[in-house]
């Protein structure tokens, strides 16, 4: 059985069908996997793991240090078992947004395992440079994981400026998928839940993130996962996101 916390710490995740004639939302089930998951629920899984696992599995989360993290990162402890805090939310790692500030580390990206073959990305997983290890995460979770890097980055520079962080959305359109589907929990103007900053405070100043979680969703909290649809509707609600008013 799956050890996926999302069943007891997440009621759904919200898919949106794209051939939908209404455009509602068809509400998934988070709990154990069934036959015949479709891949892109398994890809989002895995950029929810990407993003912070040791929020939604019943694995040992480690105290720790990673011991590959190395000495030129500036953090410690458990986040950097984060994949993110390594590999970037652009997934360039080093060559990329966390080339230089507090997230530095000066390991590679993932870029490169783009396309691979998801069973031997799963076997790196594994590996002693990486120490997932089974007391971590499920072979069922190293496989999500996997098949997200295979199968689920975006290139980031196709789609966000990495100098001027400029999105390549329209704001206009992505205002309706919005209000529609982000404002029941953000609000129409994006500072709804109280215990966070502003929606448009994180768009604005790490767009790479929240494209990341529009398409996953946020571990541990109902978000919606909403990879289905067409990368430029992401675009456009992350655009849109931008434009409302950041404090």
């Amino acid at each position: 059985m799956s050890k996926f916390k999302l069943a007891s710490r997440i009621k759904g995740i919200a898919i949106v069908a794209a051939c939908s004639v209404a455009g509602a939302l068809a509400l998934v089930s988070s709990g154990p996997a069934q036959a015949g998951e479709t891949e892109v629920y398994t890809i989002s899984v895995g950029g929810l793991l990407y993003d912070k696992w040791y929020k939604i599995v019943d694995g040992t989360v480690p105290k720790k240090t990673h011991p590959s993290y190395g000495d030129k990162g500036k953090k410690s402890g458990k986040g950097t078992w984060r994949c993110k805090e390594c590999h970037g939310w652009d997934y360039k790692g080093k060559d990329g947004v966390y080339a230089k500030g507090s997230h530095y580390s000066g390991i590679k990206g993932i870029r490169g395992s783009a396309g691979k073959d998801p069973k031997a990305i799963a076997a790196i997983i594994r590996d002693k440079t990486h120490g997932y290890t089974k007391d971590h995460l499920t072979d069922k979770e190293v496989n999500a994981l996997a098949l997200f890097v295979s199968k689920g980055q975006y290139d980031m520079d196709k789609y966000i400026d990495s100098k001027t962080k400029a999105v390549k959305g329209d704001a206009e359109k992505g205002k309706p998928y919005y209000e529609t589907m982000c404002s029941k929990c953000h609000g129409l103007d994006g500072k709804k839940v109280k215990d966070m900053k502003a929606v448009a405070y994180y768009s604005n100043k790490n767009p790479w993130e929240i494209l990341h979680k529009i398409a996953n969703g946020q571990p541990a909290e109902a978000m919606p996962a909403m990879r289905i649809l067409d990368d430029q509707i992401l675009l456009d609600i992350l655009a849109y996101s931008m434009t409302l008013p950041k404090e």
